[in-house]
């Protein structure tokens, strides 16, 4: 199946190239929102928090990831959420899962370890929400914030409510994408790897 879709997604990139003057303005259009969206975030309660998987550096939460999980224990310790669902497998050359890191960094700061789930076989964004939700299913849970970084969550939000999830921005109050470079870098990759989801919906 994620072979399948690898092989669309090569097909879209492709015709996408080839139609670049034409989707120049449509592009700027998505930049645009994906930005403004960027600033919105929803003070609600859910049942919980799924924390969008980042890289590890060995055991640890990289920066990107350490923002994320941190911003989902303060949902937790707030009581917007009662559990927190980290997402992500173990990625190339790593030797232990995105969420088991973010477990664990999550219960060294003092959330209870009953109120964590985990899935550890995503490689992606629709695959972390995919996951999550088969989880989030199986405890009852139904309603939920997607933490992430800001200019990350346009995508992901959309990417959940299409598999019929309930859910709604949560964005780091802070992120480690702070120069003007590597905030320019995501929003460009977000911008395309969002038209590219668009178009794969059609």
């Amino acid at each position: 199946m994620f072979m399948i879709d690898k092989i669309k997604k090569s097909c879209v990139v492709i015709v996408l190239l080839c139609l670049m003057p034409v989707i120049m303005p449509i592009l700027a259009i998505i930049t645009f929102n994906i930005y403004t969206y960027s600033n919105k975030t929803k003070v609600t309660n859910a049942d919980a928090a799924i924390v969008l998987g980042a890289e590890v550096w060995g055991e640890k939460p990289s920066p990107v990831f350490r923002e994320r999980i941190n911003h989902a224990i303060d949902l937790y310790k707030r009581g917007k959420v009662h559990n927190i669902i980290f997402t992500g497998g173990v990625g190339k050359n790593k030797e232990i899962s995105e969420a088991l890191v973010g477990k664990r960094y999550a219960i060294s700061k003092g959330v209870k370890k009953a109120n964590i789930l985990t899935e550890t076989a995503s490689q992606n964004t629709q695959q972390n929400l995919l996951y999550a939700k088969k989880i989030a299913l199986s405890q009852h849970l139904s309603k939920f914030l997607i933490v992430s970084d800001p200019l990350h969550l346009k995508r992901a939000v959309l990417m959940a409510q299409d598999l019929g999830m309930d859910a709604s921005p949560s964005a780091t109050p802070t992120t480690r994408y702070r120069s003007f470079q590597t905030q320019f870098q995501f929003l460009l990759r977000e911008t395309f790897g969002y038209l590219v989801y668009l178009l794969l919906r059609l």
